[in-house]
């Protein structure tokens, strides 16, 4: 598995851990508005190997409590499995962030016992969930309605979100979203923000009444809606 970035200490990326953030290269996704645009493409170039990141860690014995892991789309890479194995047997929790397209790999992942915590990112309503993740073919939806059911049974803590903008979302398309996760305990809406590195610009992001008004969309369908980076 390569690392193409390292954010040594987050208090935010991994619920409850003081942890650092491994960020992957490459995605099966494009959504025209992520602001990762060279970890999509593989163009950011590996920071260290596996081994240095181990020892890494080893050193932080006692300080990081986590480890979080994004992308890109961390479940790609050939190698997930036996570095969130690693990190476990060195004594830290591991958090995965995934866009639900590879759901055998999350199953085994979980079934291994290698994840305390998964965010999974839902895209959009059905109806627009190819044009807002920048891709074609049936086998998607089928792909993220599977890791929903995986995440709503597997009894590992997760969280599902989505990065509103407002050219692509509106509070019907959220509710549509909600709808397709019900029941799940935790959805957060994230504000869309430019960082300056889209695939795609010409994207806004919604005030706080606009989002506030896309969480009251979804309330009726998940125990907790939040709202972030408003």
């Amino acid at each position: 598995m390569t690392i193409n970035g390292l954010q040594k200490l987050t208090l935010l990326d991994f619920p409850g851990k003081v942890a650092c953030t491994v960020f992957t290269a490459g995605c099966n996704m494009r959504c025209p508005f992520c602001h990762n645009a060279s970890l999509v493409r593989g163009e950011a170039p590996p920071v260290m190997d596996t081994e240095e990141f181990y020892a890494f860690l080893k050193k932080r014995t006692g300080i990081l409590e986590g480890v979080a892991i994004t992308g890109g789309e961390p479940l790609i890479q050939p190698g997930i499995g036996e570095f969130a194995k690693r990190v476990k047997e060195l004594g830290f929790a591991v958090k995965l962030d995934t866009n639900g397209t590879q759901p055998d790999k999350l199953r085994a992942m979980i079934d291994e016992g290698l994840l305390d915590y998964v965010a999974m990112d839902i895209k959009n309503s059905r109806d627009k969930y190819k044009e807002t993740a920048g891709l074609s073919g049936d086998a998607l939806i089928s792909r993220v309605s599977s890791s929903i059911e995986i995440l709503l049974s597997c009894g590992v803590e997760y969280e599902f979100r989505t990065t509103v903008t407002r050219e692509l979302h509106t509070p019907d398309d959220i509710a549509d979203a909600a709808k397709w996760i019900s029941g799940a305990e935790r959805y957060y809406l994230q504000q869309f923000r430019d960082s300056g590195e889209l695939l795609v610009g010409g994207f806004t992001s919604p005030t706080k009444e606009e989002m506030e008004k896309m969480a009251d969309a979804a309330r009726p369908f998940v125990k907790t809606v939040a709202l972030r980076g408003v």
